[in-house]
């Protein structure tokens, strides 16, 4: 999500160059890399505003402590989907989408992104507004700049962080969030911030932490620069059959619909899906298994753009769906779920064999599971990406 004005993306680049030569994981280091940064924004022409909310900062080892212990996608999409699109939620989205039923449908007629598509990450997000955080945002980022781990994904953000102060967009006093630099009640990052949000209620800021019409309509042109594509569908449930070309079950492989529809798709209520040429993948995110739907470009760029961990986007899909009317996902024949320890041996395994599964962490990312998929196929598996005991039994 990292977009960048041009003069800011060659300070991050220099400012990147620099971190790789200095970091740490301790408070050590930290007061002189605060120095560097701030000759590097007083340099752009930073105000004396911004320069002194950076230097006010002290080094954060909470921040790092919740940087090292991100375990809630290890969970599958049923077990983290029961949780987050709970009744409670559902009915106060139905309760969000009738209080600003004006300010969703102005929303939608500019930018072609329905109300429960925004509701359902306002709701995912920060619990409609309620939980958004009290971390310092400055101090959250130059501690993760600072850090050895990713500086090159925070200290753009924590420049773009300082440019919001620097703007007038929010005070020092203001910039307060998630532990990881996310602000506001739809948790943006600040370059997406500052480059993404709108004014839209006309007030003349772009208040991401307490408009209502600047949070959904700046949630909506972030979606629109991800790639959505107004009047299209972006999730439906399916139901597929025992039996299925199961190595075309990915995201990256679409097909007509006409296409599933002959291998037996069909929808959740049981009945026939259109069998058009309209393209469409074939989610499973539980493998042949578990709950199954059909997957649209509106999923595929904006919704893995907001969030890349398939399990986080595909329950806000499915949240939306439900805030649009669908009833509850089905389980589909009942997936076996593996324990993390056996996700992580799996992991060690398919590295030892040569495949970039990323780091090695009980979760199920985009390179475990490509790589899953492709022991699958040489062992003569269903090809569904999903692991289990049977395929760990084989590897071993």
């Amino acid at each position: 999500m990292i977009r960048l004005f041009l003069a800011l993306g060659l300070l991050a680049a220099s400012s990147l160059a620099a971190a790789a030569q200095s970091c740490g994981t301790s408070a050590s280091g930290f007061d002189g890399f605060k120095r560097q940064v701030a000759a590097e924004a007083k340099g752009l022409g930073y105000s004396a505003r911004a320069i002194e909310a950076l230097m006010a900062v002290n080094y954060d080892p909470q921040v790092i402590k919740r940087d090292r212990a991100q375990n809630v996608f290890s969970q599958s999409f049923m077990q983290f989907s029961d949780r987050m699109v709970s009744a409670y939620r559902i009915k106060e989205g139905q309760n969000r989408l009738a209080q600003y039923a004006d300010v969703f449908a102005a929303v939608e007629k500019k930018y072609g992104v329905p109300g429960p598509v925004l509701v359902a990450f306002w709701g995912l997000e920060t619990d409609f507004g309620a939980n958004t955080g009290d971390f310092s945002t400055v101090q959250s980022l130059a501690t993760l700049s600072w850090d050895c781990r990713r500086p090159e994904k925070f200290r753009p953000q924590l420049m773009a962080a300082l440019d919001l102060i620097n703007k007038g967009d929010l005070a020092p006093e203001d910039m307060r969030g998630a532990w990881a630099g996310e602000i506001g009640q739809a948790q943006f990052l600040p370059v997406e911030y500052d480059e993404t949000a709108v004014d839209f209620d006309g007030d003349g800021r772009r208040d991401l932490r307490h408009s209502v019409p600047d949070i959904m309509a700046s949630s909506a042109r972030l979606l629109i620069k991800h790639g959505w594509k107004a009047n299209q569908p972006w999730l439906q449930e399916v139901r597929v059959p025992a039996d299925l070309p199961w190595d075309q079950a990915d995201i990256a492989i679409q097909h007509p619909r006409s296409q599933w529809a002959r291998w037996g798709v069909v929808a959740a209520s049981g009945k026939p899906i259109k069998a058009d040429g309209f393209p469409a993948s074939l989610l499973l995110p539980m493998g042949k298994d578990g709950p199954a739907f059909l997957a649209y470009d509106n999923f595929t760029t904006a919704y893995l753009k907001w969030n890349e961990s398939l399990v986080y986007s595909t329950t806000a899909a499915y949240f939306a769906t439900r805030l649009g009317g669908a009833g509850k996902v089905s389980p589909g024949r009942g997936a076996e779920v593996l324990p993390p320890e056996d996700i992580v041996a799996l992991q060690k395994t398919l590295a030892a064999k040569g495949y970039d599964v990323g780091k090695i962490d009980g979760k199920l990312g985009k390179g475990t599971r490509a790589a899953i998929k492709d022991q699958q196929m040489k062992l003569g598996l269903a090809a569904d990406s999903w692991p289990t005991s049977a395929l760990l039994a084989k590897l071993r």
